[in-house]
């Protein structure tokens, strides 16, 4: 089991040290935006503003995307409305803010190598409060009673800060939506989960998807409201998504 660990901890490592290297030896235009645009279409992305919604694999994503969208419909959504009935509105919440709370690593991180020093800061002190006046971070004490946000970076935002700014949109079967750039980012997010060092892959996932259930159970009515007030849902959710991640990576 420790030899496991300690294989799986290498992995991660040094891929890490691969993928986060590859970004860094262009300075003007990310090595990684670059092989994109060779290996994938041999295009350049466009760069004015009308690229916010630049999805040249329409014909590959919207299937994807009706298969999650079904999937979604009428497994997911049952069995969170089922979730809902047995767990109150504020256990659902304790378990998000642990979940949160254990993912400090990622946003830290993250906060660390886009030169976010402040935000690096707020997610040490928040998980310190949190871990221990919280009760293991049940509670979010650092926000409530300190006024301490926390910091919402990931390893897509840093690669797009290194430079890998435009990248196409991407949908993955079982995932929310990504682009090409946050998919190579969830991977390193991954790898940034303490939970994957202690716990074994199957447990780990399901972990993963009893987050994701929670949070689809605190959501239900939000998700019922867009999906009917909403003729192209496709081009809705693809749109939001590119321009909150746009959002993102400018604050």
């Amino acid at each position: 089991m420790e030899n496991r660990r300690t294989l799986r901890l290498g992995t991660f490592l040094i891929a890490g040290v691969m993928g986060f290297g590859l970004i860094m030896v262009v300075p003007e235009q990310s090595a990684a935006q670059r092989l994109e645009e060779v290996v994938v279409t041999d295009t350049k992305l466009r760069t004015d503003e009308s690229a916010g919604d630049f999805d040249p694999w329409e014909s590959y994503n919207e299937p994807v995307f009706r298969f999650n969208y079904n999937l979604d419909k009428y497994a997911i959504k049952p069995v969170a409305k089922g979730y809902n009935a047995f767990i109150g509105d504020g256990e659902k919440q304790i378990i998000h803010n642990v979940f949160d709370n254990v993912a400090m690593p990622k946003r830290l991180v993250n906060s660390l190598l886009q030169g976010k020093f402040g935000g690096a800061g707020r997610e040490m002190a928040r998980f310190l409060i949190n871990t221990t006046l919280g009760g293991a971070g049940m509670t979010d004490v650092a926000k409530y009673q300190f006024g301490i946000e926390r910091s919402d970076e990931d390893t897509g935002q840093t690669f797009a800060t290194w430079g890998w700014d435009k990248s196409r949109y991407f949908v993955v079967p079982l995932l929310s939506p990504l682009t090409v750039r946050d998919t190579v980012g969830y991977v390193f997010d991954l790898a940034l989960d303490p939970v994957n060092y202690f716990i074994p892959l199957g447990g780990g996932l399901g972990r993963t998807g009893e987050d994701r259930l929670n949070e689809r159970a605190l959501n239900v009515e939000t998700f019922e409201a867009v999906e009917e007030g909403t003729l192209d849902l496709y081009s809705a959710v693809r749109n939001a998504y590119l321009k909150k991640r746009e959002k993102l990576i400018k604050e």
